[in-house]
């Protein structure tokens, strides 16, 4: 059954740590909600009431838009393996950019990869266990490179060209307040 607390414990802490895979979930106050599914070693916990987790160039940049909006975040993680459980992290969000004053204490918890965008700090206002009973058995197999791949062969420049036409507006016409670094 579903158990709420306060702030992550060490347990649980452990458990975030072995996961391979999590979800995001935001919304505008009008529009379409946005999950994602996030990989490739971009989350950290960093203390027991905040985590971050990279948010790297994608079609869209709507998790940034929704959190300049009204900064409501959740974060889900599932197991996978024997042992079932489902965790959801409930709180308050907010990006944080290469050009804010606070990037390089953030940056320095993660491999920055290319074509990192943004990092994603949530400060959690309550956590919840349930009992992900029904969640199939999955084996990892590896990271999927894709993305890395195709950051890397677009490289800087086209990587700003990239966020000038598709991430600086939500697909709900909401700014992203993705800085762009003038022509």
């Amino acid at each position: 059954m579903a158990k709420f607390y306060d702030a992550l414990d060490e347990k649980l802490i452990q458990f975030i740590n072995k996961q391979k895979m999590f979800f995001t979930a935001t919304a505008p106050n009008e529009g379409r909600i946005n999950l994602s599914p996030k990989g490739m070693d971009t989350f950290r916990c960093l203390s027991n009431q905040q985590v971050g987790f990279l948010n790297l160039t994608g079609s869209g940049n709507e998790t940034a838009a929704h959190l300049q909006e009204n900064q409501r975040l959740t974060i889900m993680f599932c197991s996978f393996e024997k042992t079932p459980l489902i965790l959801r992290l409930y709180g308050t969000g907010e990006a944080v950019y290469p050009v804010d004053e606070s990037w390089p204490e953030y940056a320095s918890h993660f491999e920055l990869y290319p074509g990192t965008r943004q990092i994603i700090l949530m400060n959690i206002e309550s956590v919840q266990t349930s009992c992900g009973y029904a969640v199939p058995l999955y084996e990892f197999q590896e990271e999927r490179l894709t993305l890395r791949r195709w950051a890397e062969q677009k490289g800087e420049d086209k990587i700003q060209d990239h966020w000038q036409k598709k991430n600086l507006v939500s697909i709900d016409g909401l700014p992203t307040g993705l800085p762009i670094a003038p022509e």
